[in-house]
């Protein structure tokens, strides 16, 4: 129901937009996420948006880089990754929740809905 897309191979200080699309239900007005997992590491918090889109969060890593932000048209949220460094490679994944929470999103175990990730590659 979630399908991530827009990875690739960019170089170092290149930019990326990755999309999730929803598809089967409607996420409009539900918190979304994005995680990622670099080789040998548990999957990470990057940023989420949450369920009015009035507040977006982000780990520290990426704060300043990326930006998270939605179309409700669309059923779509995107990850605007600017300034990438080689430590961003990683499988990025979105993830969405059915609630009304603007708590926790940056929790693996708070999302019920996970796309199937994109890998990003950044060269140095």
């Amino acid at each position: 129901q979630l399908q991530a897309y827009g990875g690739g191979l960019v170089q170092s200080g290149g930019s990326l937009r990755l999309s999730c699309a929803a598809s089967g239900r409607t996420f409009s007005n539900y918190p979304m996420a994005w995680f990622r997992r670099a080789p040998g590491k548990e999957r990470e918090f990057v940023a989420a948006i949450s369920w009015r889109s009035t507040t977006t969060y982000y780990a520290d890593s990426v704060k300043g880089r990326f930006t998270i932000s939605r179309d409700n048209a669309k059923n779509t949220v995107y990850l605007q990754m600017n300034s990438l460094k080689p430590e961003d490679t990683a499988i990025y994944y979105c993830a969405a929740d059915l609630s009304y929470s603007d708590y926790d999103l940056d929790r693996v175990g708070f999302y019920d809905y996970w796309g199937q990730g994109t890998q990003v590659t950044v060269s140095s």
